[in-house]
């Protein structure tokens, strides 16, 4: 079977197509995709895994700069939180998930954690200093407020042109800038709230399992180091 569009986005009218298949097509036979479908459908998998394969990455990169297995975990949680702002623009600006659509969320999920890095990051520093937990957080959020405000800014108003679609073959482009916008917009609402309370639950917890607190101050040794210590000390 052979058909064209008509006013239609190409995964609405695969959708429709297969629901038609369901209810006219025998079981005995199978059915296949031929064409723009098909490559729809290997594209959007490619895209998935390279989803998948981004967020891994990303959380190898935070692990290995914090040198922590649990921080990249609260920096992380933005980037759900971004995912609901990305599709609510979507599907306010009437676009369709498209090929486009899946790269601007791609991209999100390097651009949103940044908030969340600069908020940990200044977090972690407060506590080696000696703050505890609460007030370092207290005493971060407005600090780092100002440059997450800026960096978020620069880049919503850098995408703007791109969302606009005006120029030739713009409106290709304009579901991948609205995703980006409307995921840092919640990200950056949402990040000064839930991080610093993930933050205070997770590291809490960490520290109970731990026996001890997961950042250090300025020269302290961890339980660990101090028990080494005390075994070359012995043996000397």
């Amino acid at each position: 079977m052979y058909a064209n569009l008509n006013g239609k986005a190409l995964g609405q009218a695969v959708t429709e197509t297969e629901a038609a298949a369901k209810s006219k097509v025998p079981a005995t036979m199978t059915t296949d995709w031929a064409g723009m479908g098909d490559i729809m459908r290997e594209s959007f998998g490619y895209l998935f895994g390279a989803l998948i394969l981004a967020v891994i990455i990303v959380y190898l990169v935070l692990a290995a700069q914090f040198e922590s297995f649990l921080h990249p975990f609260t920096i992380m949680l933005s980037l759900p939180l971004s995912m609901v702002g990305a599709l609510g623009a979507i599907a306010l600006a009437h676009q369709p998930i498209n090929i486009m659509t899946m790269i601007g969320i791609i991209l999100l999920m390097g651009l949103v954690t940044k908030n969340a890095i600069l908020l940990v990051d200044y977090t972690n520093t407060l506590r080696r200093q000696g703050k505890n937990r609460r007030e370092a957080l207290l005493a971060a959020g407005p600090v780092r407020l100002r440059p997450i405000l800026m960096t978020t800014g620069a880049m919503i108003f850098g995408m703007m042109p791109v969302a606009a679609g005006l120029s030739e073959g713009g409106e290709m482009r304009a579901p991948m800038a609205i995703a980006v916008i409307g995921g840092l917009i919640t990200s950056t609402m949402l990040t000064l709230v839930v991080i610093p309370v993930a933050y205070d639950i997770i590291d809490a917890i960490a520290e109970r399992m731990l026996g001890h607190a997961t950042v250090m101050h300025e020269g302290e040794e961890t339980p660990l180091e101090a028990k080494a210590k005390g075994h070359v000390a012995a043996a000397t």
